[in-house]
């Protein structure tokens, strides 16, 4: 089996004054009594804000791609040329076109955090992915992320499953999935074009059901 292209809450309070038309839905968050806000094609926790991505996005996500600490768990740890770069290689590397990547932006100081994604499988089934900079890490931003983007596709796109994979040994990812909600599937043995420590142990997959929405 080939690897994931990703591998890798409640949210805002909106104030009784934010109304009007580019107030389009808001998503309690059962698990707090704040909410996600979705304006426009816009989603805001109380943290982030999530936007389509753009072609001006682009430098950021290369950025990523170059950090040996956010790809130690997607090829070992090694900076992305991608000039050079496998094209043997499966994880995501997105140029700011893709409709189904969302910007993350932090709210107070408008600084990139990152990229979160959910890949359209099919009608009903999407894989949830993102990436983040290691600035970033160790503030929950992962998980207030994935958690609005998981509610968004529930309610807003229509998905009955959403799904993500990570590398067994991804101890800090499999931890933002458990939080949102989503359990353990399977682990996978994958066909590494080039494996790297930890790869020998596989890809854990886990995944929620809109039925089980009252957990995210």
């Amino acid at each position: 089996m080939k690897p994931s292209l990703f591998m890798t809450a409640a949210i805002a309070e909106a104030d009784d004054h934010c109304k009007g038309d580019r107030l389009i839905f808001l998503a309690n968050c059962p698990r707090t009594s704040k909410r996600l806000v979705i304006w426009g094609d816009m989603l805001q926790t109380p943290n982030l804000t999530l936007s389509p991505c753009h072609p001006s996005d682009r430098a950021d996500f290369i950025a990523l791609e170059r950090d040996p600490e956010v790809m130690r768990f997607l090829n070992g740890g090694h900076p992305v040329d991608r000039t050079t770069i496998n094209p043997d290689e499966t994880f995501l590397k997105p140029e700011g076109t893709e409709p189904w990547i969302w910007t993350a932006r932090h709210n107070t100081t408008n600084s990139f955090v990152g990229w979160f994604c959910l890949w359209p499988e099919s009608q009903t089934i999407a894989e949830l992915g993102y990436r983040l900079s290691q600035q970033h890490w160790g503030q929950g931003l992962a998980t207030e992320g994935t958690a609005a983007l998981v509610n968004w596709g529930f309610s807003q796109d229509g998905y009955e499953r959403i799904f993500a994979s990570t590398l067994t040994t991804n101890q800090a990812s499999r931890r933002v999935l458990e939080k949102i909600g989503m359990t353990y599937v399977r682990t996978v043995q994958i066909n590494w074009p080039a494996p790297f420590p930890g790869s020998d142990e596989g890809e854990v997959e886990y995944a929620v059901l809109r039925g089980d929405r009252k957990n995210i």
